[in-house]
Parts: C-alpha cells; sequence; structure tokens
C-alpha cells in the first residue's frame, strides 16, 4: 500500500488533480483513480511518466522514503564511504558485491538441499 500513499501524497503536493495528472501523463482518469484506490497496478512504462510528472523517482513513487535504505547499524558506515576516495569506494563495492554474490549463493545452494515439497 506504499504506492497508493506516495501517489496520492505526490500528487496532491504537486496541486494536481486526479484528472490533471491522467491528462499530463497520457491516461484516462479512471486509472488514476483504480491506482489509488490500490485495485490497480500501474505498468513500468505508466510509473515512469507518473514519476516524471510528479518529479520524482521512481524508488520514491514505490517504495516511499526509508523503505530502501540502509538500517541504522549500517548507515554510518555508508556516510563513512561518500569520504573515500574513488579508489577506496571501488574496493568497498567490489568487496560488497562479493559479499552479496556469496550470500546469495549460499541462499541457493541451501534452497536446493531442500526437499521439493518444502521449497
Amino acid at each position: 500500500m506504499e504506492f497508493v500513499k506516495r501517489l496520492t501524497t505526490l500528487r496532491k503536493e504537486r496541486g494536481l488533480t486526479q484528472q490533471a495528472l491522467a491528462n499530463a501523463i497520457d491516461l484516462h482518469v479512471n486509472q488514476i483513480k483504480r491506482y489509488e484506490a490500490g485495485t490497480a497496478q500501474p505498468t513500468l512504462e505508466t510509473l515512469v511518466r507518473l514519476a516524471k510528472e510528479l518529479h520524482t523517482t521512481l524508488d520514491d513513487l514505490v517504495f516511499g522514503e526509508d523503505h530502501r535504505s540502509p538500517s541504522d547499524d549500517l548507515r554510518l558506515q555508508f556516510e563513512a564511504l561518500s569520504q573515500f576516495d574513488e579508489e577506496e569506494r571501488k574496493i568497498a563495492k567490489a568487496l560488497l558485491e562479493s559479499l552479496i554474490l556469496k550470500h546469495n549463493a549460499r541462499r541457493a545452494f541451501a534452497d536446493d538441499l531442500k526437499p521439493a515439497g518444502s521449497r
């Protein structure tokens, strides 16, 4: 339901009616009403048009604030990375990518070991 709230809030913050938003992105107003009611989901193409018209990012439109940001215990470490020079950031990024790959491989391998009926 985060998307429903974000769409409605952003539209109102921009001073747009449902009809005005629909006109701006070349969509029927009933679709905007369905999106805001949570009874329909927009396509990726429509999400992009909505984000552009509402002057926001796709992440902000779909996930809202803080939904995809790091947890508090990692936030300070990620903030510290912004002070690294370019080479240090490349190393940190490569390290994180390798840890994520290791985690995903371990998880995939564990799923493969489960009996077919319990997956």
